[in-house]
């Protein structure tokens, strides 16, 4: 239940640099002036036709070819099973099955402004998998919450896990909430709650008591973690200066934290330690943060925060990220052309064998794209296949 959803990092070192030009040009218009001044699919389609990965045509030794694997444009649409609660990671609707969420889908052809559809989530399925028939898209104008009259137009998954602890994940959404360069500026962070059907309704704007910040930093980077041993999941943000707010959970539906801290020694970039949250074995989850943003399946060095009774606040010394042990794969796209590059979306236990299993995303251009799983037990041949264009209107 504690995820950081990592490829959003790019993007949100995008949209720190845009913050930041933006706080300086509102800055100079406000000193010249002194001197004169994630379409939405939350209800799914009721179409009942199969999942293309659960009736793909089967290969030689029943092992089916990418090509009968992949989910094209045209997967119809199912609805997202309907669960009780769980507490597997991300699990938005409740049925024991991790869901994958992707940003910066691929674009229209017809779309001559390259604008950002959403995010998208790809719910798990009975085999083990993930089903791309069982999607929602979410986004800005149809989920995010307003800052004064204003919708945001950004709109990027950040972080994954239960905040509220009903047994269905939440999803943590960076935006870009309208600021004029002067004083502390507003949290851009909202959460969309999950529920039996997924994550549905309008997000909110998370709650940061003032005492929890630092400076006028802008708040990001959110990392779920059980920080102080209690059960309960946190969250841990940026707060500027070398520091972190600290929210204890659990959160209400209007996403306040219990209790929150300003706490020295973090920053300016946060991540979850991988594969285990809690290093050492302690009982508290801890914290790395680093100089630069860390890149999904780049091994790199950190630095650690150990978790307390009083949340990540004791030093752990060096950290040392590390690539996934069977690599990272190039998911095999047939279409598009031109030069292609490979992500890592997720490095996770999908079909519940305690054993982590890797979802690649390969890009040719911002038009052409592929996701594959592949399992822990065959790294070398993905499960499932389909491209992020079964999100587009």
């Amino acid at each position: 239940m504690r995820t950081r959803i990592t490829p959003a990092l790019s993007t949100a070192t995008a949209r720190t640099t845009a913050r930041s030009n933006a706080t300086a040009t509102a800055a100079l218009a406000a000193g010249t002036a002194c001197l004169l001044l994630l379409t939405a699919c939350g209800s799914p389609s009721s179409a009942n036709a199969p999942s293309s990965a659960s009736t793909a045509a089967t290969g030689k030794n029943g092992d089916a070819p990418p090509e009968a694997l992949a989910g094209g444009a045209g997967v119809t649409r199912v609805p997202v099973p309907r669960g009780k609660g769980s507490r597997t990671a991300d699990d938005f609707n409740g049925d024991g099955r991790r869901d994958l969420v992707i940003d910066d889908l691929v674009k229209a052809p017809e779309d001559s402004h390259g604008d950002d559809v959403g995010i998208g989530v790809v719910y798990g399925s009975a085999d083990g998998g993930l089903d791309p028939a069982a999607r929602q898209l979410l986004s800005a104008r149809t989920h995010a919450a307003k800052a004064g009259d204003t919708l945001p137009v950004a709109f990027d998954a950040e972080a994954a896990c239960d905040l509220d602890a009903d047994g269905f994940t939440d999803l943590v959404v960076a935006t870009d909430p309208p600021y004029n360069g002067i004083g502390r500026p507003p949290v851009p962070l909202q959460v969309l709650f999950g529920s039996p059907e997924g994550l549905t309704g309008k997000a909110v704007t998370l709650r940061i008591p003032g005492a929890a910040r630092f400076g006028n930093e802008w708040p990001d980077h959110p990392v779920c973690g059980d920080f102080d041993g209690d059960q309960r999941t946190d969250l841990a943000v940026t707060a500027g200066e070398g520091r972190i707010s600290y929210l204890r959970g659990p959160f209400t539906r209007a996403a306040a934290p219990r209790a929150a801290a300003s706490l020295p020694g973090g920053g300016p970039y946060l991540a979850a330690p991988e594969p285990r949250a809690d290093t050492n074995g302690d009982g508290y989850d801890d914290l790395v943060h680093s100089a630069k943003p860390l890149q999904p399946g780049a091994p790199a060095t950190a630095t650690l925060l150990l978790g307390s009774a009083n949340g990540p606040a004791r030093p752990g010394g060096a950290y040392r990220v590390k690539a996934p042990a069977h690599g990272i794969p190039t998911a095999p796209v047939r279409s598009g052309s031109g030069a292609t590059e490979t992500i890592l979306l997720r490095y996770a236990d999908f079909d519940g064998d305690k054993k982590p299993d890797t979802v690649v995303r390969t890009y040719r251009g911002e038009r052409t794209d592929l996701v594959a799983l592949y399992p822990s037990t065959t790294p070398d041949r993905p499960r499932v296949t389909f491209t992020t264009a079964v999100f587009l209107p």
